[in-house]
């Protein structure tokens, strides 16, 4: 908007500047059109001759300002005359627009206007030979330069008889300019505040019924989620009861309660990663956890414990290099569920005979976790996705298809409540490379590049 009315401001300033400097060569053109007749009375009688006849044979002496001036040369550009306070020292310039003196005489006789007809057309290309009026600048003195002809009927020609030169100061014209100038920046500055002032109200408005409608989704989610634990809660409690008595079932049944079972988890823990995200978006964002000091090598060998059985069977090599001693302040159990999202996703889509690295070390004031496969990979043009709640590639659907897409957001939002972070870098085809860096325990908070 700012770019939109600075140039706007330009156009105006523009158009008003040629406007005024158009109007100020007028009155200069008029003033040494009216001054035209005076020529011949200044070559007979010099410039003593002009006082006398300013009341009936001068009307340029009632049309002259106070900052003007006048010059009479003569035909060989020899200064005769002047009058007024504005003078140019520029050299005259001698090839003008021609003033027939006939023409623009003060006192029209009917002779006169019998000879303008047959006169006019060789004055009109005179004027296209020699071009327009001559308009120099010198400072702040503008100068417009005639040339004065008589007419000769008889041989239809113009005779040159000299020059007027006229002068004008542009003090005032720049003055306007000036004024005009802090007009246009001063009606600028507030047309942008009164702008930027309205767009922030607008803004708050708008952000207020988002933030609202925000809100009102987050409660539905929550009370939604809360209505669907006590069901599932009920199936699961019902089914786990009847598998308790298989021997009760036919297979068929049994195999049809398995897949029961199944979804219920799976709707179970869609619940809980929903209820989960829902409360990290009500808590104020990078809080630091009012939590207990955790030894993160210890809570990483219970998950390695956990997985190692999951490795064995896919015949996946697990590696793991844990230093000790290293220990952070927050939630051991959402820390557990973080590593254990990324442990998760590294094992499902690896292949049988892949890697898993599981790595732990010090790095300045932090504790670095690394999560590190041989999998399918992600292709770069997805990585800024892979953080996003729902999101899944096309790959990772088609090769595991009960994957929700919250788990890499579930691990994002648990770093950052505890004054962390986690990076991706992957390459399709070899494999992924997760990095998690928290605070060690006691250490200033302040995450570096």
């Amino acid at each position: 908007m700012s770019t939109l009315f600075g140039l706007s401001a330009a156009a105006v300033y523009t158009f008003f500047s040629h406007n005024l400097h158009e109007q100020l060569n007028k009155e200069l053109l008029n003033l040494a059109q009216t001054a035209g007749p005076s020529l011949k009375l200044v070559k007979t009688s010099g410039a003593a001759g002009l006082q006398p006849h300013w009341s009936d044979k001068l009307p340029w002496h009632h049309a002259i300002k106070r900052e003007e001036g006048i010059e009479w040369f003569n035909a060989e550009g020899k200064l005769l005359a002047k009058y007024g306070t504005i003078f140019s020292r520029l050299p005259l310039a001698k090839y003008s627009f021609p003033v027939d003196l006939k023409v623009y005489s003060s006192v029209p006789s009917q002779e006169n206007d019998r000879r303008k007809p047959t006169i006019e057309p060789l004055q009109k290309k005179l004027h296209r030979e020699q071009g327009p009026p001559v308009i120099e600048q010198q400072g702040q003195i503008r100068t417009l330069t005639v040339a004065v002809y008589t007419n000769n009927p008889k041989k239809q020609t113009l005779q040159l008889e000299g020059y007027i030169r006229v002068s004008e100061s542009t003090k005032e014209v720049d003055s306007i300019l000036v004024q005009f100038q802090f007009g246009l920046g001063m009606g600028g500055i507030i047309f942008l505040m009164v702008s930027s002032f309205s767009g922030v109200y607008l803004s708050q408005i708008g952000l207020e019924s988002i933030q609202q409608s925000f809100v009102r989704l987050k409660q539905f989610s929550a009370d939604a989620s809360h209505e669907l634990r006590n069901p599932l809660t009920a199936i699961a409690t019902t089914v786990e009861l009847m598998q308790s008595h298989s021997e009760q079932l036919d297979p068929s049944s049994a195999k049809k309660l398995a897949i029961i079972s199944s979804a219920t988890d799976r709707l179970s823990r869609l619940v809980e990663d929903l209820l989960f995200l829902i409360r990290s978006d009500a808590t104020v964002a990078n809080v630091e956890f009012a939590g207990s000091v955790i030894s993160l090598d210890k809570l990483l060998k219970v998950l390695v414990e956990q997985f190692q059985l999951e490795a064995q069977n896919r015949e996946i090599d697990f590696q793991v290099h844990l230093a000790s001693g290293i220990s952070v302040k927050g939630d051991a159990h959402q820390l557990s569920r973080l590593f254990s999202n990324l442990l998760e996703n590294a094992f499902k889509y690896t292949e049988k005979g892949g890697r898993v690295s599981l790595l732990l070390n010090k790095q300045n004031r932090f504790a670095v976790v690394r999560v590190e496969d041989s999998g399918i990979g992600i292709p770069q043009e997805y990585l800024p996705f892979v953080f996003q709640r729902f999101w899944r590639s096309d790959k990772a659907q088609s090769q595991q298809k009960d994957g929700l897409g919250l788990g890499l957001a579930i691990a994002q939002t648990i770093a950052h409540r505890h004054q962390g972070e986690i990076k991706v870098t992957s390459q399709l085809g070899v494999g992924s490379s997760f990095q998690v860096c928290l605070p060690l325990a006691y250490s200033p908070t302040t995450l570096v590049g």
